[in-house]
């Protein structure tokens, strides 16, 4: 019997806050800071569907729509788009809020593709995805 998941059996909801350490000279979040966090979210994602190890194999795109500022909380939505034999993608919704005005915008969006490993670190089965 083939095993199947849903959407929502694997979204991955994480919340950062936006520190000093994480911003470059305009006091805006480093693209790279960014990209780590959207990887592990994603890589959640793609963990809690599979119940594997996984290993990122591709980022699709990521899109840069609006700048993230020192200070802000950054909410990042991890949710399963498709799935093959072994391989998954997953998109990530980037929001940002202002904490002083409660302010929140979508930021960025990405599209990562993963695959879930055995214990050997070969590629494995992954249950098929359905709605809901």
């Amino acid at each position: 019997m083939e095993i199947e998941k849903k959407i929502s059996d694997s979204v991955i909801d994480m919340v950062e806050l936006v520190l000093p350490n994480d911003v470059n000279l305009l006091n805006n979040l480093k693209g790279g800071t960014l990209m780590h966090w959207i990887d592990i979210a994603a890589a959640l994602t793609a963990s809690k569907h599979s119940n594997h190890i996984v290993a990122t194999v591709a980022m699709d795109s990521l899109d840069f729509k609006h700048p993230i500022k020192l200070g802000e909380m950054v909410r990042l939505v991890a949710t399963m788009v498709s799935v093959g034999n072994t391989s998954m993608k997953i998109k990530v919704e980037v929001w940002a809020e202002n904490l002083q005005t409660g302010s929140v915008i979508m930021t960025n969006e990405a599209n990562l593709v993963f695959v879930a490993l055995d214990d050997n670190g070969r590629p494995v089965r992954v249950p098929r995805l359905i709605e809901g």
